[in-house]
């Protein structure tokens, strides 16, 4: 199944200040969601972020707080699933409600936050997609085993590349020579 535009939901999660200094690749994480971002923005993808005990670990990053396009909503949790929450599973729910079935999932951490929201989501009967390059942990082995895991349960593994460019679906568009600089 390629992804499209109009069916997809953006969820970023727990890239928050005091979590990522022990992320492994935090850097590239943040760029990669960066890229996500000014994607979603551009091509109406609507984005939730989601913020893991914000109390005692702080907000969103401000490399990624500042690139988040104006309709995006930001969701506090404790429950380390997304799709746990009440208040982000009704968001999704109402996204999907719209037609946006195909829920793209970024942020950290891979083995925790990221597994539990993303097979939470499938069990309710979207269609995940987890972007690899943009997801990590403090540890590589967790992220290889969160992978394993999620493509057994169903969820698709994905680059972002590989999300930008089917979001696009076609070179020579106004789109396309905005965000292909991008992606060099």
């Amino acid at each position: 199944m390629l992804l499209d535009a109009a069916r997809s939901q953006l969820l970023v999660v727990d890239l928050q200040m005091r979590l990522l200094p022990a992320i492994l690749e935090s850097e590239k994480v943040i760029e990669r969601t960066k890229v996500l971002l000014q994607a979603a923005g551009r091509l109406g993808v609507p984005v939730t972020v989601t913020e893991q005990y914000p109390r005692g670990l702080g907000s969103t990053v401000p490399a990624i707080a500042d690139a988040l396009p104006i309709e995006t909503i930001i969701l506090p949790k404790t429950s380390f699933s997304a799709a746990g929450d009440p208040a982000i599973a009704a968001h999704v729910a109402a996204l999907r409600g719209q037609g946006r079935d195909q829920l793209l999932i970024c942020g950290t951490e891979a083995h925790v936050c990221v597994l539990q929201s993303a097979l939470g989501f499938r069990e309710s009967g979207l269609h995940v997609f987890t972007i690899g390059d943009a997801i990590s942990s403090r540890a590589a082995h967790s992220i290889d085993a969160t992978r394993g895991r999620l493509l057994h349960a169903g969820c698709h593994w994905v680059t972002m590349e590989m999300v930008v460019f089917e979001w696009l679906e076609q070179a020579g568009t106004e789109d396309f020579r905005t965000l292909s600089p991008l992606l060099k």
